[in-house]
């Protein structure tokens, strides 16, 4: 199936059949179980120019919070707690209130990710169009769970709100690319695909051929 960059029509997916996965419990890690150092991580100069220009559209300097935490994820490839910390310090507010907005966000990463982000959509118009299912046999390929990330790095899985795709439910979106009106046998091609190009250490062209 041909990846999309926003909603398309289509045919109509396959129906699944019920699932008993618990696919709304994604493991998010509890502020609590941080172990928070004191120490921040030194926001170095490159970084804060960024940031400081981000910061400069803002009446309050603090609203730059979401640009400064893709800033943080885009350098470190995930959210850390001393880049929270860092953060904080340069906000003037707790490392509470970083992860607050952190853990609010499904783009932003607490460990680090696959190098394919898989996120199924799972509100309820997928829902009731078999996302569990979808999630069922993703965990079923690729030997992990919801959360989970596989042991090469290739592939990572969560399941999200949604993605604005309802009208070719169910969907997932891997990366930045759209991928609607799953079936199985779809899936195993996008999967079987992504890994192909791993082993070519080839890229899978954008829809509009980049």
């Amino acid at each position: 199936m041909r990846p999309v960059a926003a909603n398309r029509g289509g045919s109509r997916g396959l129906r699944f059949g019920s699932s008993a996965i618990p696919f709304f419990d994604d493991p998010l890690v509890p502020f609590f179980t941080y172990q928070w150092s004191g120490d921040a991580l030194v926001l170095d100069a490159p970084f804060l120019e960024t940031l400081e220009r981000i910061e400069a559209r803002y009446p309050d300097r603090r609203s730059a919070m979401l640009p400064a935490l893709y800033l943080l994820q885009e350098r470190d490839g995930y959210i850390t707690p001393e880049g929270m910390q860092a953060l904080a310090a340069h906000f003037d507010i707790s490392p509470m209130a970083v992860y607050e907005v952190a853990s609010f966000y499904t783009l932003f990463h607490f460990s680090p990710p696959g190098r394919h982000q898989i996120q199924v959509c799972r509100t309820l118009p997928c829902a009731l169009r078999g996302a569990g299912e979808v999630v069922t046999h993703i965990c079923n390929r690729l030997d992990i769970d919801v959360g989970e990330r596989t042991s090469d790095g290739t592939f990572s899985l969560q399941t999200v709100e949604c993605l604005g795709s309802c009208d070719t439910a169910p969907m997932m979106q891997v990366n930045d690319l759209y991928y609607d009106n799953l079936t199985r046998a779809e899936i195993d091609a996008i999967l079987d695909e992504l890994r192909d190009q791993e082993a070519s250490h080839t890229k899978r062209p954008g829809p509009d051929g980049y």
